[in-house]
């Protein structure tokens, strides 16, 4: 039988967490420098081990049904912080971010996501709490945002982030080159900002977007606000790591994106379908429940998840390993 996790071991957990990240934080502000491929390979490995540990001693204090929805939970914002590392890519390559002060640029943009999780977290929990056919709108927007991210077009996107730079730069004077990872830097005895700030704000916006998509999809798998916040922290710890180690490798997974898709359409059906099981709505079937509405168990859903990400880094790397072979015997004709 499944029981209520103490408040202690919560608490305790917040706080520890917490002081991983500000550890993890100053790391990378005294030490700037490029982590090597065994560097990042080991931390990546250590906080992957950490979230393991961390579901084991949730299965001791809370049951199987709890240890499994932060796994399900955890895997699900792992793989979407993973698309948001794509982008972080993306971002750091169009403005020439020095490879040396990425390490920080991706710690100031990982803490704004936690942040705005935080937040989102919060709001949602109430939502929930107050409004029980807010998984309506949950599943549909979930479904919506599996539809573009499927389908979404990346030059559309660079045409709007073109356009908040152009304005930034009418509002704002930015130098041409950075200044180490400084915000500002003085040119002819005149403060100016650096690119940096723009990366912040690129970065920053990113991850609005990114949390209006994680948090319905962990909700769809748990309604528990601490089950949803530590596996936003856990998925996003280490993602300055991982950034390195993949480094050109994530643009190459270009089944990815349909993974991920087919995990937000899943968890939007899921959450559409619990809000009929449980449906109070007046205008739907006269206020009373659906009961042939399925109810996904967890462990289903961990299964899906675990399949659909398998299935789009497999089918990825054998796509890379193709076309490198078809290139090969052609490269020196």
């Amino acid at each position: 039988m499944d029981l209520q996790l103490p408040l202690w071991f919560e608490v305790s957990s917040i706080a520890v967490l917490i002081l991983i990240v500000i550890a993890d934080l100053v790391l990378a502000y005294k030490r700037p420098h490029i982590p090597s491929t065994r560097e990042s390979s080991l931390w990546v490995g250590f906080y992957v081990l950490l979230a393991i540990l961390f579901a084991v001693l949730m299965y001791f204090f809370a049951g199987a049904e709890h240890a499994g929805q932060f796994i399900a939970g955890w895997l699900t914002e792992y793989s979407l912080s993973i698309d948001n590392l794509f982008v972080f890519v993306i971002i750091m390559a169009r403005f020439a971010v020095p490879r040396k002060y990425q390490q920080e640029v991706l710690m100031v943009g990982i803490i704004i996501a936690l942040v705005l999780r935080g937040i989102f977290i919060l709001l949602g929990a109430q939502l929930i709490e107050n409004f029980s056919w807010i998984f309506y709108i949950f599943g549909a927007f979930l479904l919506y945002t599996a539809f573009g991210q499927a389908f979404q077009n990346s030059d559309e996107m660079d045409e709007k982030e073109s356009g908040v730079i152009r304005l930034l730069r009418k509002r704002i004077r930015i130098s041409d080159g950075f200044d180490g990872a400084k915000l500002r830097t003085i040119i002819d005895g005149k403060r100016v900002f650096t690119p940096i700030i723009v990366v912040f704000i690129a970065i920053g916006t990113t991850d609005l977007v990114f949390a209006l998509d994680s948090i319905p999809a962990i909700f769809g798998i748990t309604t528990s606000p601490f089950i949803v916040f530590t596996a936003n922290v856990f998925a996003l710890m280490g993602l300055r790591q991982l950034y390195f180690l993949l480094g050109d490798l994530i643009d190459k997974l270009v089944y990815l994106k349909y993974g991920i898709a087919f995990i937000l359409a899943f968890i939007g059906f899921k959450l559409i379908a619990h809000a009929l099981h449980t449906n109070e709505l007046p205008f739907i079937n006269g206020g009373k429940h659906i009961e042939w509405a399925p109810e996904i168990g967890t462990f289903f859903s961990l299964g899906v998840i675990v399949v659909s990400m398998a299935v789009a880094v497999i089918a990825s790397l054998i796509k890379i390993r193709y076309d490198r072979n078809r290139v090969g015997p052609g490269a020196g004709e």
